[in-house]
Protein backbone atom coordinates (compact mmCIF):
# COMPACT_ATOMS: atom_id res chain seq x y z
CA UNK A 1 0.00 0.00 0.00
CA UNK A 2 1.49 3.11 -0.68
CA UNK A 3 1.68 6.35 1.63
CA UNK A 4 1.45 9.38 0.53
CA UNK A 5 4.63 11.34 0.84
CA UNK A 6 2.88 14.50 2.73
CA UNK A 7 2.15 11.84 5.32
CA UNK A 8 5.27 9.56 5.25
CA UNK A 9 7.26 13.12 6.22
CA UNK A 10 5.79 13.97 9.78
CA UNK A 11 6.44 12.47 12.50
CA UNK A 12 4.48 10.93 15.24
CA UNK A 13 3.40 12.45 18.72
CA UNK A 14 5.55 11.60 20.75
CA UNK A 15 3.69 13.19 23.87
CA UNK A 16 1.19 11.15 22.51
CA UNK A 17 3.20 8.19 21.76
CA UNK A 18 4.65 8.24 25.45
CA UNK A 19 1.52 8.33 26.93
CA UNK A 20 0.03 5.06 24.85
CA UNK A 21 3.60 3.25 25.96
CA UNK A 22 2.80 3.79 29.48
CA UNK A 23 -0.73 2.75 29.35
CA UNK A 24 0.52 -0.13 27.16
CA UNK A 25 2.74 -1.15 30.59
CA UNK A 26 -0.09 -0.31 33.23
CA UNK A 27 -2.20 -2.85 31.20
CA UNK A 28 0.47 -5.23 31.83
CA UNK A 29 0.35 -4.55 35.53
CA UNK A 30 3.37 -1.92 36.06
CA UNK A 31 3.00 0.71 37.71
CA UNK A 32 3.68 3.61 35.98
CA UNK A 33 3.21 7.15 36.90
CA UNK A 34 2.59 8.94 33.40
CA UNK A 35 3.97 12.58 33.44
CA UNK A 36 3.64 12.27 29.50
CA UNK A 37 -0.11 14.14 28.20
CA UNK A 38 -0.98 17.94 29.12
CA UNK A 39 -4.70 17.03 30.53
CA UNK A 40 -5.83 18.55 33.81
CA UNK A 41 -6.73 15.38 36.02
CA UNK A 42 -9.97 17.14 37.19
CA UNK A 43 -13.46 16.78 36.26
CA UNK A 44 -15.16 19.25 33.97
CA UNK A 45 -16.92 21.74 35.71
CA UNK A 46 -20.72 20.31 36.99
CA UNK A 47 -22.42 23.33 35.86
CA UNK A 48 -20.73 22.77 31.92
CA UNK A 49 -21.78 18.81 32.06
CA UNK A 50 -25.26 19.90 32.86
CA UNK A 51 -25.50 21.49 30.07
CA UNK A 52 -23.97 19.33 27.79
CA UNK A 53 -27.15 16.81 29.36
CA UNK A 54 -29.11 19.23 28.37
CA UNK A 55 -27.97 20.15 24.73
CA UNK A 56 -28.95 15.80 24.33
CA UNK A 57 -32.19 16.12 26.35
CA UNK A 58 -32.99 19.74 23.94
CA UNK A 59 -32.08 17.48 20.76
CA UNK A 60 -28.97 19.09 19.63
CA UNK A 61 -28.12 16.18 17.67
CA UNK A 62 -28.04 17.89 14.12
CA UNK A 63 -25.94 19.89 11.85
CA UNK A 64 -24.87 23.33 12.76
CA UNK A 65 -23.08 26.21 11.20
CA UNK A 66 -19.94 25.34 9.61
CA UNK A 67 -18.36 27.74 11.46
CA UNK A 68 -19.90 27.08 14.67
CA UNK A 69 -23.02 28.02 16.66
CA UNK A 70 -24.00 31.83 16.45
CA UNK A 71 -24.36 31.85 20.42
CA UNK A 72 -21.23 30.06 21.27
CA UNK A 73 -19.10 32.43 18.92
CA UNK A 74 -20.75 35.81 20.40
CA UNK A 75 -19.45 34.17 23.92
CA UNK A 76 -16.00 33.38 22.18
CA UNK A 77 -15.79 36.75 21.22
CA UNK A 78 -16.98 38.19 24.85
CA UNK A 79 -14.72 36.25 26.52
CA UNK A 80 -12.13 37.24 24.61
CA UNK A 81 -12.97 40.83 24.75
CA UNK A 82 -12.19 40.63 28.23
CA UNK A 83 -8.57 39.35 28.28
CA UNK A 84 -5.74 40.79 29.78
CA UNK A 85 -4.74 43.60 28.24
CA UNK A 86 -7.34 43.33 25.06
CA UNK A 87 -7.25 46.20 22.57
CA UNK A 88 -9.25 44.72 19.88
CA UNK A 89 -12.91 44.54 20.14
CA UNK A 90 -13.58 40.97 18.67
CA UNK A 91 -17.34 40.10 17.30
CA UNK A 92 -18.55 36.66 16.84
CA UNK A 93 -18.12 37.19 12.71
CA UNK A 94 -14.31 37.35 13.68
CA UNK A 95 -14.45 33.48 15.30
CA UNK A 96 -14.48 30.06 13.88
CA UNK A 97 -15.24 26.73 16.56
CA UNK A 98 -13.21 23.60 15.68
CA UNK A 99 -12.73 20.58 16.62
CA UNK A 100 -10.15 21.32 19.05
CA UNK A 101 -7.40 24.00 19.37
CA UNK A 102 -5.45 21.46 17.30
CA UNK A 103 -7.44 21.98 14.57
CA UNK A 104 -7.84 25.59 14.54
CA UNK A 105 -4.18 25.51 14.21
CA UNK A 106 -4.10 23.32 11.47
CA UNK A 107 -7.03 24.91 9.21
CA UNK A 108 -5.02 28.83 10.45
CA UNK A 109 -1.62 27.45 8.69
CA UNK A 110 -3.31 25.10 5.92
CA UNK A 111 -5.30 28.69 5.15
CA UNK A 112 -2.47 31.06 5.24
CA UNK A 113 0.82 28.69 4.34
CA UNK A 114 1.96 28.28 0.50
CA UNK A 115 4.72 25.75 -0.58
CA UNK A 116 7.79 27.20 0.04
CA UNK A 117 6.53 29.16 2.53
CA UNK A 118 8.52 30.35 5.45
CA UNK A 119 7.28 30.38 9.11
CA UNK A 120 9.55 30.98 12.30
CA UNK A 121 8.87 28.46 15.48
CA UNK A 122 11.32 29.49 18.40
CA UNK A 123 12.37 26.09 19.98
CA UNK A 124 11.08 24.81 21.99
CA UNK A 125 7.58 24.39 21.13
CA UNK A 126 4.92 22.19 20.88
CA UNK A 127 5.62 19.11 18.95
CA UNK A 128 2.47 20.00 16.81
CA UNK A 129 3.89 23.42 14.95
CA UNK A 130 6.29 22.16 12.99
CA UNK A 131 4.71 18.85 10.93
CA UNK A 132 1.06 21.30 10.66
CA UNK A 133 3.77 23.32 8.63
CA UNK A 134 5.31 20.41 6.97
CA UNK A 135 1.77 19.09 5.52
CA UNK A 136 1.33 22.45 4.13
CA UNK A 137 4.32 22.51 2.10
CA UNK A 138 5.87 25.18 4.36
CA UNK A 139 9.80 25.66 5.50
CA UNK A 140 10.23 25.56 9.15
CA UNK A 141 12.40 28.46 10.67
CA UNK A 142 13.33 26.79 14.02
CA UNK A 143 15.09 29.58 16.65
CA UNK A 144 16.60 27.96 19.05
CA UNK A 145 15.95 29.74 22.14
CA UNK A 146 17.85 30.05 25.28
CA UNK A 147 17.77 28.87 28.94
CA UNK A 148 18.87 32.28 30.10
CA UNK A 149 16.01 33.62 28.23
CA UNK A 150 13.30 31.79 30.16
CA UNK A 151 13.32 29.92 26.50
CA UNK A 152 11.20 33.33 24.86
CA UNK A 153 12.09 34.54 21.78
CA UNK A 154 14.49 37.83 21.53
CA UNK A 155 13.78 40.30 19.15
CA UNK A 156 17.40 40.52 17.38
CA UNK A 157 16.62 36.76 17.07
CA UNK A 158 13.57 37.77 15.43
CA UNK A 159 15.25 40.03 13.11
CA UNK A 160 17.68 38.01 12.11
CA UNK A 161 15.10 35.14 11.12
CA UNK A 162 12.76 37.05 9.02
CA UNK A 163 13.06 37.48 5.38
CA UNK A 164 11.43 38.01 2.20
CA UNK A 165 9.80 34.75 2.30
CA UNK A 166 8.66 34.74 6.04
CA UNK A 167 4.56 34.24 6.43
CA UNK A 168 4.08 33.29 9.38
CA UNK A 169 5.06 33.56 13.18
CA UNK A 170 3.85 31.14 15.65
CA UNK A 171 4.40 32.19 19.48
CA UNK A 172 2.96 30.40 22.64
CA UNK A 173 2.73 32.02 25.63
CA UNK A 174 2.15 31.12 28.51
CA UNK A 175 4.38 28.04 26.54
CA UNK A 176 4.21 24.47 26.02
CA UNK A 177 6.89 22.68 26.69
CA UNK A 178 8.38 25.69 29.37
CA UNK A 179 5.79 27.73 31.14
CA UNK A 180 7.38 30.60 30.44
CA UNK A 181 5.05 33.54 29.82
CA UNK A 182 6.29 36.70 27.69
CA UNK A 183 5.98 39.78 29.21
CA UNK A 184 4.72 43.04 27.97
CA UNK A 185 8.06 44.02 27.67
CA UNK A 186 9.03 41.25 25.76
CA UNK A 187 5.87 41.26 23.75
CA UNK A 188 6.21 44.82 22.86
CA UNK A 189 9.76 44.37 21.29
CA UNK A 190 9.18 41.53 19.12
CA UNK A 191 5.78 44.03 17.88
CA UNK A 192 8.35 46.66 17.29
CA UNK A 193 10.09 44.09 14.64
CA UNK A 194 7.33 43.23 13.05
CA UNK A 195 6.44 46.63 11.64
CA UNK A 196 9.02 46.46 9.93
CA UNK A 197 7.67 43.05 8.32
CA UNK A 198 3.80 44.04 7.52
CA UNK A 199 3.15 40.61 5.29
CA UNK A 200 3.85 38.02 8.15
CA UNK A 201 1.15 36.74 9.97
CA UNK A 202 1.47 35.85 13.49
CA UNK A 203 -0.48 32.95 15.11
CA UNK A 204 -1.04 33.76 18.84
CA UNK A 205 -1.57 29.99 20.53
CA UNK A 206 -2.86 31.41 24.23
CA UNK A 207 -4.45 28.15 25.68
CA UNK A 208 -3.25 28.16 28.61
CA UNK A 209 -3.56 31.95 29.20
CA UNK A 210 -5.93 31.00 32.43
CA UNK A 211 -3.39 29.10 33.85
CA UNK A 212 -0.73 31.63 34.97
CA UNK A 213 1.13 32.27 38.60
CA UNK A 214 2.79 35.27 40.21
CA UNK A 215 2.20 36.88 36.24
CA UNK A 216 -0.17 37.91 33.80
CA UNK A 217 -0.98 36.41 30.19
CA UNK A 218 -0.81 39.19 27.93
CA UNK A 219 -2.25 38.42 24.62
CA UNK A 220 -1.02 39.32 21.50
CA UNK A 221 -4.37 41.36 21.16
CA UNK A 222 -2.91 43.96 23.32
CA UNK A 223 -1.36 45.03 20.04
CA UNK A 224 -4.65 46.61 17.98
CA UNK A 225 -2.26 47.47 14.67
CA UNK A 226 -1.61 43.43 14.56
CA UNK A 227 -5.47 42.87 14.09
CA UNK A 228 -5.65 42.12 10.42
CA UNK A 229 -2.56 39.96 10.90
CA UNK A 230 -2.94 38.56 14.15
CA UNK A 231 -4.66 34.89 14.32
CA UNK A 232 -5.33 34.14 18.91
CA UNK A 233 -5.90 30.50 19.39
CA UNK A 234 -7.55 29.40 22.61
CA UNK A 235 -10.18 26.49 23.60
CA UNK A 236 -12.05 24.98 26.81
CA UNK A 237 -9.64 21.72 26.91
CA UNK A 238 -7.40 23.37 29.56
CA UNK A 239 -9.33 25.83 31.81
CA UNK A 240 -12.03 24.04 32.35
CA UNK A 241 -10.93 20.41 32.25
CA UNK A 242 -12.60 19.37 28.81
CA UNK A 243 -10.00 17.77 26.59
CA UNK A 244 -13.09 15.40 25.47
CA UNK A 245 -15.00 17.43 24.05
CA UNK A 246 -12.73 19.02 21.35
CA UNK A 247 -13.82 22.33 21.24
CA UNK A 248 -11.29 24.84 20.17
CA UNK A 249 -11.41 28.09 18.22
CA UNK A 250 -9.93 31.11 16.10
CA UNK A 251 -9.99 34.56 15.80
CA UNK A 252 -9.09 37.50 13.69
CA UNK A 253 -10.38 40.69 12.09
CA UNK A 254 -9.12 39.01 8.72
CA UNK A 255 -11.84 38.33 6.64
CA UNK A 256 -9.93 36.80 3.88
CA UNK A 257 -8.75 34.24 6.72
CA UNK A 258 -12.33 33.95 8.02
CA UNK A 259 -14.18 33.04 5.12
CA UNK A 260 -10.89 30.45 3.52
CA UNK A 261 -10.96 29.11 7.19
CA UNK A 262 -14.73 28.66 6.97
CA UNK A 263 -14.56 26.75 3.59
CA UNK A 264 -11.92 24.77 4.45
CA UNK A 265 -13.68 23.51 7.20
CA UNK A 266 -16.79 22.93 5.47
CA UNK A 267 -14.91 20.51 3.49
CA UNK A 268 -13.30 18.92 6.24
CA UNK A 269 -15.86 18.20 8.77
CA UNK A 270 -19.19 20.13 8.35
CA UNK A 271 -19.46 21.52 11.95
CA UNK A 272 -17.63 20.94 15.51
CA UNK A 273 -20.24 18.92 17.64
CA UNK A 274 -23.27 20.68 18.60
CA UNK A 275 -23.45 19.31 22.01
CA UNK A 276 -19.85 20.19 22.64
CA UNK A 277 -20.23 23.35 21.45
CA UNK A 278 -23.62 23.91 23.87
CA UNK A 279 -21.33 22.73 27.18
CA UNK A 280 -18.86 24.90 25.39
CA UNK A 281 -20.79 28.37 25.63
CA UNK A 282 -22.15 27.08 29.23
CA UNK A 283 -18.37 27.31 29.96
CA UNK A 284 -17.52 30.80 28.94
CA UNK A 285 -20.83 32.54 29.80
CA UNK A 286 -20.86 30.93 33.27
CA UNK A 287 -19.13 31.67 36.42
CA UNK A 288 -15.22 31.40 35.68
CA UNK A 289 -15.11 30.08 39.81
CA UNK A 290 -14.05 26.56 38.46
CA UNK A 291 -11.35 28.37 36.48
CA UNK A 292 -9.47 30.00 39.39
CA UNK A 293 -10.00 26.42 41.80
CA UNK A 294 -8.61 24.26 38.97
CA UNK A 295 -5.16 27.55 38.68
CA UNK A 296 -5.05 27.22 42.56
CA UNK A 297 -4.66 23.97 42.52
CA UNK A 298 -2.11 23.55 39.92
CA UNK A 299 -0.34 26.21 41.74
CA UNK A 300 -0.02 24.21 44.69
CA UNK A 301 1.54 21.60 42.31
CA UNK A 302 3.75 23.66 40.60
CA UNK A 303 5.08 24.71 43.98
CA UNK A 304 5.47 20.86 45.55
CA UNK A 305 7.29 19.76 41.80
CA UNK A 306 9.96 22.95 42.05
CA UNK A 307 11.05 21.76 45.41
CA UNK A 308 11.17 18.15 44.79
CA UNK A 309 13.19 18.86 41.56
CA UNK A 310 15.44 21.43 43.52
CA UNK A 311 16.51 18.33 45.17
CA UNK A 312 17.30 15.77 41.59
CA UNK A 313 20.85 16.01 40.83
CA UNK A 314 21.60 17.17 37.91
CA UNK A 315 18.16 19.30 37.11
CA UNK A 316 18.50 22.57 35.93
CA UNK A 317 15.30 24.74 35.83
CA UNK A 318 13.39 28.05 35.67
CA UNK A 319 9.94 27.70 37.97
CA UNK A 320 7.72 27.71 35.10
CA UNK A 321 5.05 30.95 34.92
CA UNK A 322 1.88 29.08 33.25
CA UNK A 323 0.50 26.14 32.13
CA UNK A 324 1.34 23.19 34.06
CA UNK A 325 4.83 21.45 32.84
CA UNK A 326 8.20 21.44 34.42
CA UNK A 327 11.18 21.39 31.56
CA UNK A 328 14.44 20.68 32.94
CA UNK A 329 17.68 21.06 31.20
CA UNK A 330 19.01 16.96 31.95
CA UNK A 331 22.37 17.59 29.77
CA UNK A 332 24.63 17.27 32.72
CA UNK A 333 22.72 13.50 33.22
CA UNK A 334 22.23 12.62 29.46
CA UNK A 335 20.83 13.55 26.47
CA UNK A 336 16.61 13.81 27.01
CA UNK A 337 15.82 10.93 24.83
CA UNK A 338 18.36 8.88 27.13
CA UNK A 339 17.14 10.23 30.65
CA UNK A 340 13.54 9.56 29.26
CA UNK A 341 14.27 6.04 28.72
CA UNK A 342 15.92 5.02 31.69
CA UNK A 343 13.07 6.86 33.64
CA UNK A 344 10.44 5.30 31.68
CA UNK A 345 12.47 1.66 32.29
CA UNK A 346 13.93 1.74 35.75
CA UNK A 347 11.48 4.27 37.15
CA UNK A 348 8.56 3.48 35.95
CA UNK A 349 8.02 7.25 35.35
CA UNK A 350 6.94 8.51 32.14
CA UNK A 351 8.39 11.89 30.71
CA UNK A 352 8.59 12.92 27.23
CA UNK A 353 12.03 14.09 25.96
CA UNK A 354 12.98 17.56 24.97
CA UNK A 355 13.59 16.34 21.44
CA UNK A 356 9.98 16.14 20.43
CA UNK A 357 9.77 19.88 21.46
CA UNK A 358 13.12 21.07 19.37
CA UNK A 359 15.39 20.81 23.12
CA UNK A 360 17.17 17.43 23.05
CA UNK A 361 18.61 18.45 26.28
CA UNK A 362 15.59 18.63 28.40
CA UNK A 363 12.68 16.56 29.70
CA UNK A 364 9.26 17.83 29.94
CA UNK A 365 7.44 16.64 33.20
CA UNK A 366 3.39 17.75 33.24
CA UNK A 367 2.27 17.91 36.64
CA UNK A 368 -1.52 17.53 35.59
CA UNK A 369 -1.73 14.30 38.12
CA UNK A 370 -1.99 14.66 41.35
CA UNK A 371 0.16 15.42 44.46
CA UNK A 372 0.24 11.84 45.34
CA UNK A 373 1.67 11.05 42.43
CA UNK A 374 3.83 13.65 41.87
CA UNK A 375 5.69 12.92 45.21
CA UNK A 376 5.78 9.24 44.10
CA UNK A 377 6.94 10.21 40.73
CA UNK A 378 9.86 12.72 42.05
CA UNK A 379 11.17 10.03 44.65
CA UNK A 380 11.36 8.21 41.87
CA UNK A 381 12.99 10.17 39.85
CA UNK A 382 15.14 10.78 42.14
CA UNK A 383 16.41 7.81 42.78
CA UNK A 384 16.64 6.20 40.02
CA UNK A 385 18.88 9.26 38.89
CA UNK A 386 21.06 8.83 41.79
CA UNK A 387 21.77 5.25 41.18
CA UNK A 388 22.08 5.20 38.05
Amino acid sequence: MQISKRVQNIAASQSLATAARAKAMQAAGIDVISMSLGEPDMDTPEHVRQAAQQAIDNHWSHYGPVAGLPTLRAAVAAYHNHAAGNQIAWEAADTIVSVGAKMAIYNAIQTVVNPGDEVIIPQPSWVSYSEMVKLAEGRVIPVQTQFEDRYCLTPEQLRAALTNKTRMLILCSPSNPTGSVYSQAQLEALVSVLRDYPEVVILSDEIYSCLTYDCEALSLAAFPELAERLIVINGVSKAFAMTGYRIGWLLTKNKAIIEACTRLQGQQLTCATTIAQKAAEAALTGSQGCVEQMRNVFAARRALICELAAAVPGFRFAPPQGAFYLFPDVSAIGSGDEVAAMLLDKAHVAVVSGSAFGCPECIRLSYAISTQEIEEAMRRIQKAIQER
